[in-house]
């Protein structure tokens, strides 16, 4: 057992101290085995959690949240400074910098009055920053690790930013339409390594078409999940009022009742 003050209100001195304590010989025997590697996950997990909170709107929920977040940041500060690698006060010291040096409006001489200005200069400075000299550079610093619909946006936005974007909304949604039709072709090729590069081009053209239409993708998709669901959740109930299975009825059958469902929900969100 480890000697610590216990209190009744902590702050970040002290959660740094606990994950120092908890590294510790006479520690946790568990959080002394973590690794970088080995609590990756979490960290993703941990995030998702943050972004559950703010979409519930839930500020005891989006508090706790943050804490484990953070959690995470200290933890893997302290895996390095166990290295002498870099520390916690190493993290807040280059993060305080860059933000100082990103918003030269507020503390430098540039002027900046307007969203668009701040966004421009901002993307020249991070471009110099990270040594990145041309725009490829800004697409492929683009992380690998996001989620493939988050990419392609990031990945699309930025390519717009240096002039290869569709003309307007229309050119995008005919876009959609051409690599369809490709999908088409491959599909009847049965070419199973075409079918899976063009279903692709698909998805990134759609990407694109969100945003000229000025939608985020991974929010309409997200929503489109959950009114998936929660059809198929009344499909089920309608089927099963009927004292039948799913899973043993033809998809004909399934759709009348999906046709259903439909018509209940939309008539209890009039």
């Amino acid at each position: 057992m480890v000697e610590y003050q216990q209190k009744n209100h902590y702050s970040i001195g002290d959660l740094i101290d606990i994950v120092r304590l908890l590294r510790s010989e006479g520690g946790c025997p568990w959080d002394r085995e973590q690794t970088h590697s080995s609590i990756r996950n979490d960290f993703l997990e941990e995030t998702c959690e943050v972004i559950e909170a703010i979409d519930l709107e839930d500020p005891e929920l989006l508090r706790e949240e943050l804490g484990d977040v953070l959690l995470q940041v200290v933890f893997h500060c302290r895996i390095e400074e166990e290295t002498s690698s870099f520390c916690f006060d190493d993290v807040c010291d280059e993060v305080c910098k860059k933000l100082i040096i990103r918003h030269p409006h507020v503390f430098g001489d540039v002027s900046a009055d307007t969203t668009d200005q701040v966004l421009k200069n901002w993307d020249a400075i991070k471009m110099k920053t990270k040594g990145q000299e041309t725009y490829t550079d800004t697409l492929t610093s683009v992380a690998k690790s996001l989620p493939a619909l988050m990419r392609a946006q990031k990945v699309g936005k930025r390519a717009m930013r240096a002039g290869m974007d569709f003309r307007c909304a229309d050119d995008a949604i005919a876009c959609i339409e051409a690599e369809k039709a490709e999908l088409i072709k491959a599909v009847a090729a049965g070419d199973a390594q075409n079918i899976e590069e063009e279903l692709g081009d698909l998805l990134f053209s759609c990407v694109n078409a969100a945003r000229h239409l000025g939608v985020d993708a991974e929010f309409a998709l997200k929503a489109s999940t959950e009114k998936f669901i929660k059809r198929f959740s009344v499909t089920e109930k309608l089927t099963a009022a009927d004292k039948l299975d799913m899973k043993e009825l033809p998809i004909e059958k399934l759709d009348v009742y999906w046709a259903k469902a439909k018509h209940i929900i939309d008539s209890e969100e009039k």
